[in-house]
């Protein structure tokens, strides 16, 4: 990732294989510090939209506390917040749950080819974030689902895409370990927003 302490750098430190598209990676140094990237990251920072997209409405307010206000209680297994997981998380931070705005976020990964060729070598992988606290009728739907980032290039991430990830992470400790503030529509208070990661899902369907 050419970010921060490596942006001016033109080849990988690890590897020397050059930053942009170039036909042979042995060519003189002049052909490696110009052309496109060879790889593109699109990453979408979270933190301003979870701000300005839901906690800034007054119904979208009241729908992120489903999962305390409005759900039925009946011992059946129909949302995430029925499963031991959420229990043991609230259980292990209660500072945490005792707030109900605070955010339990779902990450989703999948690759997709966007020309629908399925010989063409190029790779588009999207990484989703699904908010676990609205009702399972809204917490899937496109408009409460974020885009956070997107990873397009020749190859798929594989095992590397931890690296590529690294953005969306960083955002996600400051949710966690910083006091964001942000005000609530609703109760027309100022709170500190916080989230974690409560679960992950491989080769999610994008389709």
């Amino acid at each position: 990732m050419y970010r921060k302490e490596f942006e001016g750098l033109h080849k990988c430190l690890r590897c020397g294989v050059s930053r942009y598209k170039v036909k042979d990676n042995d060519g003189d140094e002049e052909d490696m510090k110009k052309g496109p990237p060879a790889k593109v990251l699109w990453y979408l920072p979270i933190i301003p939209r979870l701000r300005c997209f839901f906690f800034a409405n007054v119904k979208d307010v009241k729908n992120l506390t489903w999962h305390a206000n409005g759900r039925i209680c009946d011992g059946l297994l129909r949302h995430a917040i029925d499963s031991p997981q959420w229990k043991k998380v609230n259980f292990l931070y209660p500072e945490f749950g005792s707030d109900l705005r605070n955010l339990k976020l779902g990450l989703a990964t999948h690759g997709m080819n966007p020309y629908g060729n399925l010989s063409s070598k190029h790779s588009s992988w999207s990484v989703l974030l699904i908010i676990c606290n609205f009702s399972y009728w809204l917490c899937m739907k496109r408009k409460y689902m974020m885009l956070s980032m997107m990873i397009s290039g020749p190859r798929q991430p594989k095992n590397d895409i931890d690296v590529y990830l690294s953005p969306l992470i960083e955002d996600l400790r400051l949710l966690w370990d910083e006091d964001i503030e942000d005000f609530d529509a609703c109760e027309k208070v100022n709170f500190n927003l916080r989230a974690l990661l409560f679960f992950t899902i491989n080769d999610f369907p994008t389709h």
